[in-house]
């Protein structure tokens, strides 16, 4: 551990469009915020090649150019932004303890969360290649089911999740096949007969991947090995998308703030609030449901202006 301890009004964990936006409006509001940005800079939205669904933006824009855009207007108005990530904090006194690197202890007057969280994918090297590609591998339909449309696609998934990213792309998409692992959904019974109603949506039970098909740049189909049976087949589409959740990055805060069964942070509702007085939170850390980019710097709004307020009311 470091003897300097660095004393700041404003720190913020984490970036993306949350952390940006919260570093924008702390920075103009003379909070003098510093910024880490974790260990994958500007966040999920990096992993994604075209955006056109986040206001002002006509002719779309890419994940990382956003992101760089988002970093540079927050250095604009003063924004200390820094690499590095959160490794332990301290939240049980009036002061907010907040390690960096296992190196650097910062104690902070208001800390705002915005570490997002990581979406699951089965781990195959097939999978991991065309992410990385942006050919064809999502794991956000809402995101990016507008560019399948009228194209054959797979979801793989048994949640609620899963049935609804199936019923979103069955409206945009020509046919959707979902692949189920096991017997059984595990989703609510209203969202499985749903999917079960829909005409474009093929249901393969007892289904699971193995290996993503592609031409070098896109994905072609899907290579699925019935579990029951051991039949291998293939199936033709141009987008495989996974629904098996998120995993919020939320692990080193578990000992101070209220988490939800699966790891998302408990705000106060209508705020950006958390149980511990001072710390608040922005983006897909807390939220669960929509994970979009326009929400999560709506909410890292909310929580720079909540810091701000807090602040204001010690004074």
């Amino acid at each position: 551990m470091s003897d300097k301890i660095e004393t700041v009004k404003c720190l913020i964990i984490g970036s993306g469009p949350a952390g940006y936006t919260a570093a924008i409006y702390a920075a103009r509001a003379n909070m003098f915020p510093v910024l880490y940005q974790g260990m994958q800079p500007g966040g999920q939205l990096t992993t994604t090649n075209e955006v056109e669904n986040f206001p002002g933006y006509p002719d779309g824009v890419t994940g990382p150019e956003m992101m760089v855009q988002l970093q540079e207007q927050a250095k604009r108005f003063g924004s200390d932004i820094r690499d590095g990530w959160a490794t332990k904090v301290d939240f049980s006194g009036d002061i907010h303890k907040v390690w960096i690197n296992d190196s650097i202890e910062i104690h902070a007057e208001t800390v705002i969360i915005s570490t997002g969280a990581t979406a699951k994918y089965l781990g195959l090297s097939s999978e991991q290649k065309y992410l990385e590609l942006g050919g064809g591998v999502s794991a956000c339909a809402i995101c990016d089911g507008f560019f399948y449309r009228n194209q054959e696609v797979v979801v793989v998934g048994a949640g609620d999740s899963a049935c609804e990213e199936a019923h979103y792309l069955s409206n945009i998409c020509k046919k959707v096949t979902m692949l189920v692992r096991s017997d059984k959904f595990r989703a609510s019974q209203i969202m499985e007969d749903r999917v079960r109603k829909t005409a474009n949506i093929e249901i393969l039970m007892h289904t699971e991947t193995e290996e993503v098909l592609g031409d070098g740049q896109v994905v072609t189909g899907v290579k699925v090995k019935n579990r029951t049976t051991g039949e291998v087949t293939e199936i033709t589409a141009t987008g495989f998308f996974v629904a098996i959740g998120h995993k919020p990055n939320t692990d080193i805060f578990a000992d101070y703030l209220d988490l939800d069964e699966t790891g998302y942070i408990k705000n106060i509702p209508g705020t950006s609030k958390t149980n511990i007085a001072g710390v608040f939170v922005g983006g897909d850390a807390a939220d669960h449901v929509y994970r979009q980019a326009i929400t999560a710097a709506g909410t890292g709004c909310m929580a720079a202006l909540d810091a701000e307020r807090y602040l204001a009311a010690k004074d």
